[in-house]
């Protein structure tokens, strides 16, 4: 949800020119911090930086994305095993043009990579399909020393300095390679060409890792809950954590998302628990694709949808409460990629009963505040 001043915004981030009452008038009655989320020696992934907001430190721990991914989708991991992200992407004149293959739809997506992912896979690969443009790859006794780089974070770069690099890279390498020619001729790719829209031109393998393991949350903070989201990464990270991971019907991680569903999700796992983290995805899909506007749209979206329903729900209670409202980066549409930059977050402890006053919650709202490790506040407010 961070982002930079942006000129077509009138010199204000997204976060600023969003239409989001309900954030300021929590801000109004909230403690807000400046918090780093990403840890020393590691790039500002979302899988790292939702760790820290879950109160965990990934240099304790953490073994690669792709790992926590298949911890989410269920997808059982051996010890030899190298999980591996696939994404399917746009490569056109030897540039990423497109991260998402356009957001290609969870059927089309499954589609290809059930049939291509056969046909190219050797005894010891297996594919499995996931949301939109996202799924994996798991490869026994698989090359897990290797450079590879995450395709949102190369748009309109050329993609030869950013290919698998390392041991065994020539087979990381040729696995990719042998998926274009197949993927150009699927029918899926066909429907779309005639539709006018990005094709998947070829997998991306990328965020490779051993099985990962987390303290439980409930060891670590006392605390049950659930975690909300639309993509295996998180859910993963909620999986491992062993808190519930329940699966929104029409949850795509993009605008289109079902919010009232996740809302949902989130008052059922309060009924029962004290705990619920709920993700939503859109604001850095927009980010990564650049669009100023549509990250806006998000942003307003979230605040309408989410913060606003949630916080409605836990006043009705009548009880105390915590509420957090985070991101776990920025995604400058400028950059079209992550950056390790502070962010702000807010903790409201209610009930605080009818509010009307607003005030500034964005990126320069704490700037003057010290910058704080995310995981080292949240044990904090988990703790207490």
């Amino acid at each position: 949800m961070g982002d930079y001043p942006v000129d077509a915004l009138g010199g204000r981030t997204p976060l600023q020119a969003a239409d989001a009452p309900a954030m300021r008038r929590i801000a109004a009655r909230s403690r807000l911090y400046r918090i780093c989320t990403v840890p020393d020696g590691l790039p500002p992934g979302s899988d790292v930086c939702n760790m820290g907001l879950l109160g965990y430190d990934a240099r304790e721990n953490y073994t690669g994305r792709a790992a926590i991914e298949a911890a989410g989708a269920g997808i059982p991991m051996e010890a030899n095993d190298v999980a591996y992200r696939c994404n399917l992407v746009t490569i056109q004149d030897s540039r990423m043009r497109d991260y998402s293959a356009g957001h290609i739809t969870t059927e089309e997506g499954c589609a290809l990579i059930e049939d291509v992912g056969q046909a190219v896979a050797g005894e010891n690969h297996r594919f499995y399909p996931g949301v939109s443009y996202r799924h994996l790859l798991i490869w026994r006794n698989g090359p897990e020393e290797m450079e590879t780089h995450p395709p949102h974070e190369i748009a309109d770069q050329l993609v030869e300095p950013y290919l698998p690099a390392g041991p065994r890279q020539d087979e990381v390498r040729a696995l990719m390679e042998a998926t274009i020619p197949l993927m150009s001729k699927h029918a899926v790719n066909r429907q779309r060409r005639e539709q006018g829209l990005n094709t998947a031109t070829q997998f991306w393998l990328w965020g490779q890792g051993r099985a990962m393991q987390l303290e439980s949350f409930a060891t670590r903070y006392g605390l049950t809950g659930g975690v909300v989201t639309a993509v295996d990464l998180v859910r993963g990270l909620g999986c491992l954590a062993g808190l519930e991971t329940p699966r929104v019907e029409g949850a795509t991680g993009f605008i289109d998302t079902n919010y009232a569903g996740k809302v949902d999700a989130a008052i059922d796992i309060l009924a029962r628990h004290p705990f619920a983290y709920v993700h939503i995805e859109a604001p850095d899909e927009c980010g990564h694709l650049g669009d100023a506007a549509l990250k806006t749209r998000a942003i307003t979206d979230f605040d309408h949808n989410v913060v606003a329903p949630v916080w409605r729900h836990l006043e009705s209670m009548g009880e105390p409460y915590r509420l957090i409202i985070a991101m776990d980066h920025r995604t400058p549409v400028s950059k079209k990629g992550h950056t390790k930059d502070p962010v702000p977050l807010a903790v409201l402890d209610g009930p605080v009963g009818h509010v009307t006053e607003q005030s500034d919650f964005d990126e320069f709202s704490v700037e003057n505040e010290p910058a704080l490790f995310s995981t080292d506040l949240m044990r904090h407010l988990l703790s207490h």
